[in-house]
C-alpha cells in the first residue's frame, strides 16, 4: 500500500499493484484496475516514486 493525499487533504492508502495509470491533468488522476479513479495532490512523479519504493520493499532487490 502507498499513501497518497486526496485533493481535500485527507490521506488515502492505495494498493500499488492495482494502479493501472497515472495522468497529469491539472490534478493527478490515478486509475485503478477496477476502473475507479482517484484525484490526488501528489504529482505523477511522486506517485511513481512511491510505487517503485513499495515494490522494492515487497519484492526485495533484484538479483543479478
Amino acid at each position: 500500500m502507498i499513501a497518497l493525499t486526496r485533493l481535500n487533504g485527507k490521506p488515502v492508502m492505495v494498493n500499488a499493484d492495482l494502479i493501472e495509470s497515472v495522468e497529469p491533468t491539472p490534478d493527478t488522476v490515478v486509475t485503478l484496475t477496477s476502473g475507479n479513479k482517484l484525484i490526488v495532490r501528489d504529482s505523477p512523479e511522486d506517485v511513481q516514486t512511491k510505487i517503485v519504493d513499495y515494490q522494492r520493499r515487497v519484492r526485495g532487490p533484484k538479483e543479478g
